[in-house]
């Protein structure tokens, strides 16, 4: 006997905050619109790199303006996924979705029309806010559906899949599209992609109701964190044009602080905090996150790194070097899809976050021993299938990161989580291209070729990245808890006993604040 349809499912009490579909085929719909969501987010971070160029020679940026085309996106992002995660929880989670999603196609529309460097850049910084809205709730949506541990695994398996091979198929994708029809059509394709997912979504997203504006509206706390956000990363993103120690990058670093220490005041004596202080003292949320922000650092320089070093030392053309890139993210989606799930409810999510970064650790090792005149089929190649730590390490870590998370605030936790990853990849670029290009200038001096002077530039950002990864696995080490694999941990509703019943503390904390 099949399982009545969304539409014909008995409505929950009023004091459910959601009302999940009721087949396994309607999760199903629910986590391929999400995962798309992921998808578009992640290709238009990648795919425009490629484009980068014909974009300058068409509209008239100058080299320095040009950063901006993916500074402005990136800040966006990176600043307002806190906020629309906290939100979505108050507002409801679908309608966050949905509104983030139409924002991000209808600025896709207004990049690819661009026809001037205000007017792109503009639409990029749209496109972040929609990216952020859209992305913030998205895990959200899927621990409070997939409640079973098992089905949750695996959900956050696909999760973590779209966003590693995402990146580098938006490479290829972008190379594509920019010879064959033009610069325009890297943004223009998201728009029936845009469309479908809506239309979809409309369907199968689940209705929730949050608590309204009122139960937790800071709108003192949500300016302090956005602002310091978005200034941090801007700080950062420029530090590569200004130094250091310059005074802007000082300056503007040390008021992000100033504004972020305000905010983590303000969520400790605020009545309805933005950031509710008792989220981060769960060991998996904040060990978790910083693991994150350490692993990404080290890990985005993977991507950019190798992909120039494919380029400027060893000569191959964009196409080739997305191409050169892809056997990393095909090891990566068979892991992630295939194997993690299985090896997290064997061994424990934990375990195989330490396995795999042992093997990321492993794979910056190497590259440190990368030659200036080497050959991709010897010296880079059988280093790509180490990347499969990446599609252990971050399915198992994400589980980890959201598995404090209650009904009440999974948007906020997804939003935070989220967040250090866009911290640490802008953080991860701008510090280790700052050190391979200042090594490179110094080994040029020296008196080395260009191509030993890359390569040694190269090398030191690679080590650095391994140090940030022996560190993300001392705090998985020694902060996250351990796990016990087949161990009976999950109440009758999908969740840990334990984590159950803090979160009806939590729940009743904030009902009776």
């Amino acid at each position: 006997m099949s399982a009545p349809s969304p539409a014909h499912t008995p409505a929950t009490a009023s004091t459910a905050p959601t009302t999940p579909p009721a087949t396994t085929r309607s999760r199903g719909l629910v986590l391929g619109v999400i995962a798309t969501g992921l998808l578009m987010t992640v290709l238009d971070g990648s795919i425009v790199t490629v484009a980068m160029p014909a974009i300058q020679n068409d509209l008239g940026f100058s080299p320095a303006s040009l950063s901006w085309v993916v500074n402005a996106y990136l800040i966006a992002f990176g600043g307002l996924l806190l906020l629309a995660g906290r939100l979505g929880d108050l507002i409801g989670r679908r309608r966050m979705f949905l509104t983030g999603t139409a924002v991000f196609t209808a600025s896709s529309v207004l990049a690819g029309a661009a026809g001037s460097p205000a007017l792109l850049i503009t639409a990029r910084f749209l496109q972040g806010a929609g990216s952020a809205m859209a992305s913030a709730v998205g895990l959200g949506i899927l621990v409070t559906l997939f409640t079973e541990s098992r089905e949750r695994t695996r959900a956050i398996a696909v999760f973590s899949f779209t966003g590693a091979a995402g990146a580098s198929i938006g490479q290829v994708l972008g190379g594509v599209l920019t010879d064959a029809v033009g610069w325009h059509w890297i943004f223009l394709i998201n728009l029936p992609i845009g469309v479908a997912t809506l239309l979809v979504a409309v369907r199968v997203l689940p209705a929730d109701r949050g608590p309204g504006l009122r139960a937790g509206a800071d709108v003192i706390g949500a300016f302090l964190v956005t602002s310091g956000v978005m200034l941090g990363i801007y700080s950062v993103v420029e530090a590569g044009a200004y130094g250091w120690l310059s005074a802007h990058t000082l300056g503007l670093g040390a008021l992000a602080l100033a504004l972020l220490a305000a905010f983590a005041v303000r969520q400790a004596t605020a009545r309805t905090p933005l950031l509710p202080l008792r989220v981060l003292r769960s060991r998996s949320v904040s060990g978790a996150n910083l693991v994150q922000v350490l692993m990404v650092a080290a890990l985005f320089s993977f991507q950019i790194l190798v992909a120039l070093y494919l380029q400027r030392v060893l000569g191959h053309g964009a196409a080739a070097t997305a191409l050169a890139m892809l056997p990393a993210a095909a090891v990566i989606g068979a892991v992630s899809l295939g194997a993690s799930a299985r090896l997290s409810a064997r061994f424990g999510e934990r375990n195989v976050l330490l396995l795999g970064l042992a093997l990321l650790i492993a794979l910056l090792g190497l590259l440190t021993r990368i030659p200036a005149h080497g050959h991709y089929a010897t010296d880079l190649l059988p280093l790509m299938f180490l990347a499969a730590g990446f599609g252990l390490a971050l399915p198992a870590l994400t589980a980890l990161g959201m598995s404090g998370a209650g009904e009440e605030d999974a948007g906020l936790v997804s939003g935070l989580f989220n967040t250090t990853q866009q911290i640490g990849m802008a953080t991860g670029v701008a510090v280790l291209s700052t050190l391979a290009a200042s090594r490179t200038d110094t080994l040029l001096s020296e008196g080395s070729s260009r191509a030993e002077a890359l390569t040694g530039g190269y090398h030191l950002a690679f080590a650095v990245g391994g140090g940030l990864l022996t560190a993300a696995f001392a705090v998985a080490l020694t902060v996250l808890g351990r796990t016990r694999p087949g161990a009976p941990t999950r109440s009758g509703s999908g969740r840990p006993e334990h984590e159950a019943a803090h979160r009806t503390e939590a729940a009743h904390a904030v009902r009776s604040a």
